[in-house]
């Protein structure tokens, strides 16, 4: 059963426009990495003992941009891809999805990534990464689009566009560039350890721009790596190693127990709800997608503690729901299989 202190208006929350609109078009701009995941068909074994594989798209920041758009948003997706049928086949799935895909880059000597991913029986992720280097990578400042950077409402980006030149010189272009503007700054660490050369390394470029950031989701265990504290659930830690004085609003799930929330005026956590999980690849990045969906047309929803646990729990259902399918984009949910989940669990 839902929190029963979320009632209400849920099922109306994604037209909620009572809040502080912002003079933008509600247009999150997602950055960053876009691949194909090869999800294996059964799960519990090794990648060597997996008898076959499905091809899914991936990546959290187009993740993020999907699932926006599924929820009734408005998103758009820059990075880039290899002029391969892989790339041709991501940009097309953008398009199909209705995510602006303008902002998009084709490399002609670069393929693009893949991840394989192993499942272990309850669903959770190992990742095996093919990038050497990979188009994503290969980003250049002189390939981005400040025009759609400039109409960002939210600009929404993650850590492994950080791990390598010249996309890492290309990301902050693109952060500067949507900060000047106005945009809101959203960042997700995604940790993804077997990607950058060292654990110190990793630490050093997630926390190069902590403090940049206007609304950072982490989960509980990048709590752990990223301070080395014992207790993830430690709102001490939180506070006083990861909640900058810049921040307007900390998230960090937990999984099927839901998500906390930490902001200048209050704290508290929000509970999610029951659901046979099949693969998580994409949770995060769908309640990621619910909440980012929510601030873009209600810029002040971090103030009003009563709408922010509404926009949580929207953005937790999201995430429940994708783990019931495979793979991160084709597992995302609609805003209507979101709303009639919220209609059944608050009746």
């Amino acid at each position: 059963m839902a929190d029963e202190s979320i009632s209400g208006n849920l099922k109306d929350l994604s037209l909620n426009r009572n809040g502080a609109v912002s003079k933008k078009s509600h247009l999150v701009v997602c950055f960053g990495e876009m691949l194909i995941d090869f999800i294996p068909t059964v799960s519990g074994v090794s990648l060597a003992e997996a008898p076959a594989f499905e091809k899914a798209p991936g990546g959290a920041p187009a993740n993020v941009a999907v699932c926006i758009s599924k929820l009734g948003g408005s998103s758009a997706f820059i990075g880039k891809v290899g002029d391969d049928e892989f790339g041709r086949m991501l940009a097309d799935i953008l398009k199909q999805n209705n995510v602006d895909n303008s902002g998009m880059r084709f490399d002609h000597d670069a393929r693009t990534a893949l991840a394989f991913i192993t499942l272990t029986a309850e669903g959770e992720r190992e990742f095996v990464f093919f990038r050497n280097p990979s188009a994503d990578m290969l980003l250049r400042e002189s390939e981005l689009d400040e025009d759609l950077i400039k109409k960002a409402t939210i600009f929404h980006y993650g850590s492994i566009s950080l791990i390598d030149e010249p996309c890492r010189s290309t990301h902050l272009a693109a952060m500067d560039i949507a900060k000047r503007s106005g945009s809101i700054l959203s960042y997700d660490p995604n940790l993804r350890l077997p990607l950058w050369p060292s654990e110190d390394a990793a630490r050093s470029g997630i926390m190069s721009v902590w403090n940049l950031a206007d609304i950072i989701k982490i989960s509980e265990d990048e709590i752990s790596f990223l301070t080395g504290a014992d207790d993830p659930n430690d709102d001490e830690v939180v506070l006083k190693r990861l909640f900058h004085p810049n921040l307007k609003l900390l998230l960090v799930t937990e999984g099927s127990a839901g998500c906390r929330y930490y902001t200048k005026e209050f704290k508290g956590r929000v509970n999610s709800i029951k659901v046979k999980a099949v693969d998580t690849t994409g949770a995060g990045d769908a309640f990621t997608g619910g909440v980012l969906k929510c601030l873009a047309s209600d810029a002040s929803l971090y103030q009003d503690e009563k709408r922010l646990r509404e926009a949580i729990f929207f953005a937790n259902v999201s995430a429940a729901l994708t783990v019931t399918g495979r793979g991160g984009i084709p597992s995302l949910p609609t805003q209507d299989a979101v709303e009639r989940t919220l209609a059944e669990v608050t009746a």
